[in-house]
């Protein structure tokens, strides 16, 4: 039986449905695709978020969220639009694509139980949380905190469960959505995807991915999000997947997410059954879920000092989010950490790949924001929370991460973050998907810096003042690609960042390795190959590079730019390569210290903040990785 928070048809109000007729006649006049040229290779990186959740999904709704698939649409797109709670609220520079991400499950349902006549409703739990909706923004949250912990349970009342009005609610949603979405798309200077979120989740541990399309209505509107039910693991979605496959032509991929809050489960070693991983299950997860979202607001997913101690830099945003699951009824222990993070999985994928000859973990790597607002707004300076009970106001620092429903987790833990970077050849929904299917893509925590990164045979520190791009894409792989064997020479990558024009400085870049040695063992090492002021202050110290300094005012949430760099780049060569090792490398770009979005509402709205609370950090960026394979 579907789980969704709806009482029964008679909270349905009746609405003719939109046709996918209409939506082809509406649209089809409409310039093409086609008409775009795509360039030779990727010029320009685009940004974007692939995890925006409007009114339209049960939590939000319950949030308080009242903004709809347009009003995100228009503010990603550079459009001033008002807040659920009134405040103006505008990006200070569009995004080039957005997906909007509605959960899939329960679909409109908290919207249908708000609006139902309240004589008609019967069972007393579900006229608890009517009034409870009804009576203030306070008690909306505590109301959906409440049905969050049914869920949890996994023993929902019968009376929020009816299937039958649950599709019928479903149809009538997604058509006006992809309505909604082919209007908004604007190919060449916006790109709008159709997609929604599979929330896939055993007793509160977070399985969560997110669904894709690269197609428009014709194919599209031939299903209907999939909601998980009853399911445990991922095959029903990849089941759903294939068969929209096969049966319109088109392609859809699925990007997991928040591997920090599965308790292991995310990147597992073994099958879901317990068995070792078969070469057919690796292959069908990596064809499926090319791409994995490893920063967002619900922490940070890249690195933990669990299993990375001797990275000074790992654990950023794990403060809170890997003491237990996502809906913090079952605690976290140190043995589920290696699952739920991207670096051991990237390690368990080689080791995987050794024994079976497919790697399932040959992901790459986005960030998104999986804002409830219907607002993608990872900037620090202009963020508005996760939902709409902490948008900006004076009480939001010190609060619960829903406030008045303790999960163990308060909202300063949250991260402004993140977006999703693409090298693509267009501004367009196919040039856009396919970068992502070759995973030539990264992550940042919110800053905007581009970043390039090529591995080959023979670049040299020469390159870089030629026509380096050129060189990359002509004698190496970018970011996402797999080197093949080069004799006994050492790989050499090309690597290049730039900050944000409108952010902080660069401290340095970093190369991450990963590598499984001659007695089976993965292993890691992280290596600083460029940093700001290199042959001035900050020379090599016991070999660790020392730190850029500390600029920040946290009284007026501000910093000074007159330490780092506003360009790092270099050709690197791995002084420890072994030809007959399977390895990985990636790169972090770090920026200096800029304040957290805590300092700058402490500034705002002139608080006193308790000393957990931190005030600034190090934002960053992670590309996706580039595999060597022995022959």
């Amino acid at each position: 039986m579907k789980r969704t928070l709806s009482a029964a048809a008679l909270l349905l109000t009746a609405t003719a449905l939109t046709s996918c007729d209409k939506i082809k006649d509406t649209f089809g006049s409409k310039p093409g695709e086609q008409s775009i040229a795509d360039t030779a290779y990727p010029e320009k990186v685009l940004w974007g978020d692939t995890h925006l959740h409007t009114s339209n999904s049960v939590d939000a709704f319950g949030f308080g969220t009242r903004l709809g698939p347009e009003e995100a649409l228009r503010f990603a797109r550079g459009e001033e639009v008002t807040a659920t709670t009134g405040t103006k609220a505008k990006l200070e520079r569009p995004l080039d694509f957005l997906v909007i991400s509605d959960h899939a499950e329960g679909i409109g349902s908290t919207k249908a139980l708000y609006d139902a006549p309240r004589m008609m409703i019967t069972d007393p739990q579900l006229l608890r949380w009517y009034d409870m909706m009804h009576a203030s923004p306070e008690q909306s949250l505590k109301a959906m905190g409440e049905m969050l912990a049914v869920r949890a349970s996994g023993k929902p009342n019968p009376a929020m469960s009816d299937k039958a009005a649950a599709d019928k609610r479903t149809t009538k949603l997604w058509n006006e959505h992809i309505g909604t979405v082919e209007r908004y798309n604007e190919p060449g200077q916006f790109t709008a995807f159709m997609g929604f979120e599979y929330t896939l989740m055993q007793t509160g541990n977070n399985l969560h991915r997110n669904i894709i399309f690269r197609d428009g209505a014709d194919k599209v509107s031939t299903v209907e999000p999939l909601d998980p039910a009853d399911a445990k693991w991922p095959e029903h979605l990849w089941d759903y997947m294939d068969a929209y496959e096969k049966s319109t032509g088109g392609k859809v991929l699925a990007i997991p997410h928040n591997g920090n809050v599965s308790n292991g489960l995310m990147w597992m070693m073994t099958e879901p059954n317990g068995g070792p991983m078969s070469a057919e299950y690796a292959r069908r997860r990596i064809a499926h879920e090319p791409v994995v979202e490893v920063t967002q607001i619900k922490g940070d997913s890249e690195a933990h000092p669990f299993m990375s101690p001797n990275d000074e830099f790992a654990g950023y945003g794990t403060a809170g989010w890997d003491q237990a699951n996502l809906l913090g009824n079952i605690k976290t222990k140190q043995a589920d950490l290696p699952g739920s993070y991207a670096r051991e999985a990237l390690k368990r994928g080689l080791l995987i790949e050794q024994r079976t000859g497919v790697n399932p973990y040959m992901f790459g790597v986005i960030g998104s924001t999986d804002s409830h607002t219907s607002l993608a707004t990872p900037e620090e300076n202009n963020f508005f929370g996760k939902h709409t009970g902490v948008e900006p106001g004076a009480k939001r620092a010190a609060a619960e991460f829903v406030p008045g429903v303790p999960s163990g987790r308060m909202n300063w833990q949250s991260l402004a973050s993140g977006y999703a970077a693409v090298w693509a050849t267009s501004n367009t929904r196919h040039a856009i998907f396919d970068a992502m299917m070759r995973k030539e893509v990264y992550a940042t925590t919110g800053p905007r810096m581009t970043v390039r990164f090529f591995g080959g045979w023979d670049f040299k520190v020469d390159d870089l003042q030629g026509d380096w791009v050129k060189a990359g894409y002509a004698r190496g792989v970018p970011m996402g690609g797999t080197m093949k064997p080069g004799g006994k020479a050492a790989p050499s990558f090309i690597v290049s960042a730039l900050k944000d024009p409108v952010d902080g400085n660069l401290d340095r870049v970093q190369v991450i390795k990963g590598w499984v040695d001659k007695a089976g063992v993965a292993q890691e090492k992280v290596f600083d190959i460029v940093w700001s002021d290199m042959d001035g202050k900050r020379k090599l110290a016991g070999g660790k590079v020392p730190a850029v300094g500390d600029t920040v005012d946290v009284a007026t949430a501000s910093y000074q730019n007159t330490i780092g760099a506003p360009e790092l780049s270099a050709v690197w060569t791995d002084p420890e390569f072994d030809p007959a090792l399977r390895a990985f490398y990636y790169v972090r770009v770090l920026q200096i210290p800029t304040p957290t979005w805590m300092a700058y509402d402490m500034a705002k709205y002139k608080l006193t903040l308790p000393p957990e609370i931190p005030l600034k950090h190090q934002e960053r960026g992670y590309t996706s990785a580039i595999w060597y394979t022995p022959g």
